[in-house]
């Protein structure tokens, strides 16, 4: 359960150092965003980023505590920073990166756009990344109050990336065992790529 139930309950309990927002209007079609990125949930602003680039529109609400940033987790359906609305209200699309927990390398995709969904699933699988539906329906990014879904279109994509595939996608290591980011970023720009055509 979160602690709070809106951005509002958050920003009035917890201190102005608690957590920084990001929001970079590139006035891109899509906006890639982590609502619950910094210590939220580990390795998803950086994934975030390295999908943006200087590409697309790019937000991020990420968690600075040195302790606790778990009470900053907004459920999606609730989540109401007014910049993060506002920048994903201005796209056509928005891509939400999330964490879950998991041992094993699995992207879990989810959200309301269908067709970008099945161009992703083939463009990962493609490039050897392991892709399922997440079981839990909360986390499958299909309700249309979903930050994802609050587009102009009214359709988005959720990943929920398991902590496993996070930790090594965004490690300074040299050494990759898997697919790398620069497969994870290829793979999602030209999925949207063959959308836009």
């Amino acid at each position: 359960m979160d602690r709070y139930k809106c951005f509002e309950e958050l920003l009035a309990s917890e201190d102005q150092h608690a957590f920084s927002v990001v929001a970079v209007n590139r006035h891109s079609s899509i906006c890639v965003v982590a609502p619950h990125g910094g210590k939220i949930e580990p390795g998803t602003s950086e994934l975030a980023r390295a999908v943006a680039g200087e590409l697309f529109s790019l937000y991020l609400f990420e968690g600075r505590k040195s302790a606790g940033n778990r009470d900053l987790h907004i459920t999606s359906t609730n989540f109401n920073e007014p910049s993060g609305l506002s920048l994903v209200g201005g796209s056509d699309v928005a891509i939400a990166m999330h964490g879950c927990q998991g041992s094993d390398e699995v992207i879990y995709l989810g959200g309301r756009h269908r067709a970008l969904i099945d161009k992703l699933a083939k463009s990962f699988k493609r490039r050897g990344f392991a892709i399922d539906v997440h079981r839990d329906p909360m986390l499958q990014g299909s309700d249309r109050r979903n930050l994802c879904n609050r587009g102009r279109s009214g359709m988005g994509i959720q990943f929920e990336l398991t902590r496993a595939l996070r930790d090594r996608l965004t490690s300074a290591l040299g050494e990759q065992t898997g697919p790398t980011l620069s497969d994870f970023v290829d793979a999602i720009r030209e999925a949207v790529s063959e959308i836009e055509k």
